[in-house]
């Protein structure tokens, strides 16, 4: 008798990078090209996913949640510029 070998198909998960302190001030207008940036990944991933091909939807609350850190950022940088006025 031949020995049936099965094949398994092996599948790698991405982790999301451990939340890291950050060390560099941003200024408002890197601030604001990343918040850009993030936005335009987060609409992308919106319309793979309704198209089918998102993996991991988990992505979407990821990336919500990313673009809310920037802008509560950007809103402290603006409070603290009128708080010095």
């Amino acid at each position: 008798m031949a020995a049936e070998t099965k094949t398994i198909k092996k599948t790698t998960v991405k982790t999301p990078a451990k939340a890291v302190k950050a060390t560099e001030v941003k200024t408002v207008e890197q601030l604001n090209e990343e918040l850009l940036k993030l936005r335009q990944e987060h609409i992308e991933s919106q319309k793979s996913h309704r198209a089918g091909e998102l993996v991991n939807p988990h992505v979407l609350t990821v990336q919500r949640k990313g673009i809310a850190r920037v802008l509560t950022a950007i809103n402290v940088s603006n409070k603290a510029v009128k708080e010095e006025n």
